[in-house]
């Protein structure tokens, strides 16, 4: 019996490497430590009320963004691992497997569980206040949205401990992935985890499409409305047309692997091009889903900081709308070399370029806008003008990829890693930050401390261009990607020197950020004013942190920068707007279905990861009865009365600036 049991532990939990060990105590030392504080305090009730079981748009964002930053350290120790690697020549820190563990895990958390939900949470937060609405359409969904995610999350990490970790690379190509070259769960880790988080995200595309073209406030017509909720609205478009080809393309490999089918088998009759295909039908569009909102974002603080009216608003929201489109008419250009054909490869590399018309018109945008302003420069500013630069290189470099002989000497080498994180990096991360910082006061009532964030921004910036330039000029002295070491004679270990410093440079200033967090938590200066950056938009007319109901009274919209217009009109003393009485305000109830359905998902995914047919059935059971529970469900929502609403806003107005 014991015999069995240490060979079940030894399948079943990952041994044999110092790096694992030493995770495995990481996690239990901080279960146990969340274990004991929760208990301590008596908090598990607090959790269970306020957060695991919240329909609040704000807090679910909230959520979104702190699971993004937990995802941002995993994924960030990954890609130290990984330039711990390279650093010098003939290294042996890492195995050739742990390296293509790790690359593949870093390519996917860093995307799907890192940059996804930092949009998402952002979503969260501020669209339903900059709209002028209460809610989201649909905030049961919402809720499920987030943990569908969360659990989707959780267990492909949990590959990193129990079963292996997935080592096909970030888009699983076959036959790496098939089950004949991959027989371990770690790719099954894969398929699942992305799967069940898919799920949410394509329920967060529907629900803020429905929430933006909706539940606007009155007067708010769509070219009324500010940049970042149309670009969301780009971005969700380009969500529920993109994610189902991602749904349906993991299931046909998870058929391939679990039933025998032979889709992408080529003994099989099946052919691996047609999944290379689908999953960059789903992975070039995913590419601007992320970029989109921080476009929307830096128009947003752009316009604050430079006091001006953003320029060319009409163009902006044209750019992003042909974007989300043509977003789909590029994905070829990943492989020029796959032999397609002079004709293919010629419309794919015309589509990228043109492409790069309207990403490049925005650049202008905000610099016109700049353009005479009265520019201060805060942290967010800073994000922003940091952002150009760099998104304006790897722009460049995605034109110089995008012609179809060059890519064959581009195609796979480090030239195409640094062009890459460029744009994600310079334009989605810079931009999450910036957006990060500028409605910190919102979303918690208090700026962050502006000198540490500084120090964070130059750290990031400097440790960036360290890290990624030299990574050019590596690939076109030809190193390709993927490779876990290489030869003194190669020529590369200076440069590869210089990039892991800047490595390092940017993991220290992740930790300055943590630390400018905890600091101004503990100097903690409360903004009275719920408009610290003397904003523009509605989220900024009420108050810090917002209230349940975002608004006493919905607002009646009139200009494009109803809030700036508003204050102009008070300053010249030619306010006549009476806000209208109070009525009873409608909300949803809070539900602890999404949570618990969310788990049942997880049962589920582990099961088929494990092929456990109880498993499986129990957790898929238990996804039905949970869907039943909530179609029977008619007690979901109530009224805040109008004497509450006073009381509320009596205690959050009461003390002036």
């Amino acid at each position: 019996m014991w015999e069995k049991v240490k060979s079940f532990a030894s399948d079943f939990f990952v041994t044999g490497d110092p790096l694992i060990y030493g995770a495995d105590v990481s996690i239990v030392l901080a279960a146990i430590s969340i274990v004991f504080v929760m208990t301590y305090f008596k908090k598990w009730g607090w959790l269970w009320r306020e957060w695991l079981t919240s329909v609040d748009h704000k807090k679910i964002g909230i959520m979104y963004i702190l699971a993004s930053f937990l995802m941002l350290f995993r994924g960030g120790v990954d890609a130290l691992l990984m330039r711990a690697q390279l650093v010098v020549p003939e290294m042996e820190f890492l195995t050739p497997d742990h390296y293509n563990q790790i690359f593949t895990t870093h390519g996917v958390i860093m995307i799907l569980f890192m940059a996804m939900p930092f949009m998402f949470g952002l979503f969260n937060v501020i669209v339903p206040l900059q709209i002028g609405a209460r809610d989201v359409a649909f905030p049961f969904l919402n809720a499920l949205s987030f943990w569908l995610f969360f659990s989707g999350a959780m267990l492909f990490n949990l590959s990193f401990v129990i079963g292996g970790s997935p080592d096909a690379g970030w888009l699983a190509y076959p036959p790496y992935s098939g089950l004949m070259h991959n027989p371990g769960p770690g790719q099954d880790f894969y398929i699942w985890g992305i799967q069940i988080s898919g799920i949410g995200s394509l329920m967060t595309g529907i629900n803020f499409i429905v929430t933006i073209l909706k539940m606007r406030a009155p007067g708010m017509k769509l070219m009324k409305m500010p940049m970042f909720p149309w670009s969301v609205l780009s971005s969700c478009i380009a969500i529920i047309f993109s994610f189902p080809i991602l749904t349906a393309t993991l299931a046909l490999l998870f058929l391939d692997r679990y039933a025998g089918a032979h889709f992408f088998t080529l003994d099989g009759g099946g052919n691996p091009m047609m999944y290379i295909n689908l999953i960059w039908m789903w992975g070039h569009p995913e590419v601007y889903i992320i970029v989109l909102p921080a476009f929307g974002i830096f128009s947003e603080i752009v316009s604050t900081f430079a006091k001006k009216k953003l320029f060319g608003y009409k163009s902006m929201v044209y750019a992003m709308m042909i974007i989300s489109i043509l977003s789909f008419l590029v994905w070829a250009h990943h492989f020029f070399t796959m032999g397609s054909g002079a004709d293919v490869n010629a419309f794919f590399a015309l589509t990228t370029m043109l492409i790069a018309i309207p990403t490049g018109a925005k650049v202008f945008n905000w610099l016109f806008t700049m353009f005479r302003g009265k520019i201060t420069f805060e942290t967010p500013m800073l994000w922003t003008i940091g952002f150009i630069p760099c998104f304006v290189t790897g722009g460049m470099t995605g034109v110089l990829l995008s012609v179809a002989p060059a890519d064959f000497q581009f195609h796979n080498s480090y030239f195409l890693v640094a062009h890459f994180h460029h744009v994600i990096i310079g334009g989605v991360v810079f931009g999450y930050f910036a957006g990060l910082y500028y409605w910190w006061p919102k979303l918690f009532g208090f700026k962050l401390h502006e000198r540490i964030g500084k120090w964070a921004f130059w750290l990031w910036n400097i440790g960036f261009y360290l890290c990624f330039m030299p990574q050019y000029a590596l690939g076109l002295m030809g190193m390709t990607r993927r490779v876990a070491t290489y030869g003194w004679d190669k020529g590369w270990w200076e440069m590869n020197l210089v990039s892991t410093i800047g490595a390092g440079l940017m993991g220290i200033a992740f930790v300055v950020q943590v630390w400018q967090i905890v600091y101004s938590v503990k100097h903690l200066r409360k903004d009275r004013t719920g408009d610290p950056w003397n904003g523009r938009t509605l989220e900024w007319s009420i108050p810090s942190p917002a209230p349940l109901y975002n608004f006493a009274t919905l607002p009646q919209v009139t200009a494009q920068d109803e809030w700036w217009e508003e204050k102009l009109l008070r300053d010249n003393g030619q306010s006549s707007s009476v806000p209208p009485a109070l009525e009873p305000i409608h909300m949803p109830k809070n539900s602890g279905i999404p949570f618990v359905m969310s788990m049942f998902w997880f049962a589920a995914g582990f099961g088929f990861v494990f092929q456990w047919l109880w498993l499986i059935i129990a957790g898929l059971v238990g996804v039905a009865v949970c869907m039943l529970v909530h179609s029977f469900n008619y007690d979901n929502d109530y009224y805040i009365s109008v004497d509450e609403i006073k009381r509320t806003e009596a205690a959050i107005r009461e003390v002036p600036n």
